[in-house]
């Protein structure tokens, strides 16, 4: 599996294995009940921790993303369509966090970005 872990990132780098692990399960490159690297084997290709990759996998199985199998691996889960719709959300909610901080940054108001927002709404 090929990830790109930036290390002059802030993000740290087991939230980046996640996201883009994320982001090839939901846009459907990883498939249900596909195996995941190793944790050993991902850890060498990206030459970081083992721990760092066990973070991201626990992590990743919290969410309910995959699903762990002792002696036997990770492996992607079956998407509910729910959680499916929650991390489409949360990532429109970061954009537009983005999106008003940088409108904020160059001296909008929030009746200004309001009306482009609403403008934008209208095409």
């Amino acid at each position: 599996m090929k990830l790109i872990i930036n290390n002059s990132s802030m993000q740290p780098i087991y939230e980046q294995i996640c996201s883009q692990v994320k982001e090839r399960i939901l846009g459907g490159e990883l498939k249900k009940d596909e195996m995941l690297p190793s944790v050993r084997t991902l850890a060498k290709e990206l030459r970081v921790s083992a721990l760092t990759v066990k973070k991201a996998y626990d992590t990743l199985e919290q969410e309910g993303f995959v699903v762990t199998v002792h002696g036997k691996g990770s492996f992607v889960s079956g998407i509910n369509q729910a959680l499916l719709m929650e991390e489409k959300r949360k990532e429109v909610e970061t954009d537009l966090e983005e999106a008003i901080r940088k409108g904020r940054s160059c001296g909008m108001t929030t009746e200004e970005i309001a009306e482009l927002f609403h403008i934008i709404l209208e095409d």
